[in-house]
């Protein structure tokens, strides 16, 4: 999460126009400290109950646990693009999550 947090300007289009939400299965406090503690500009979703999770298949199939998986949601609020699992070590996975970001926002429909 410190990645999405330091380059939040870059990929995220500083927050102009598009919403991180990190869903996690820890409880909602916990992560509100948390997310509090280290600054972060994004917000966070509490699953303990599994269930979004599991609507989106996330959760490992052998063990109790879900995986990273990122999520790109176009403004009609369709996904544009998945990234299963994400690997968040690896630099390139940062550089296909901007390019689905702005690819994301160029496909905006015009205001009326």
């Amino acid at each position: 999460m410190e990645a999405y947090r330091d380059q939040y300007a870059t990929i995220f289009n500083a927050g102009k126009n598009v919403a991180v939400i990190g869903m996690s299965t820890d409880d909602d406090t916990v992560q509100a400290n948390w997310a509090k503690e280290k600054n972060f500009p994004i917000y966070f979703a509490s699953d303990t109950g599994k269930v979004i999770g599991g609507a989106y298949d996330v959760n490992y199939p052998l063990v109790n646990m879900e995986r990273r998986v990122l999520f790109v949601v176009g403004a009609d609020g369709r996904i544009v693009h998945i990234m299963r699992p994400f690997k968040e070590l690896i630099a390139e996975s940062y550089t296909e999550l901007g390019d689905a970001v702005r690819k994301s926002l160029e496909a905006r429909p015009a205001k009326p």
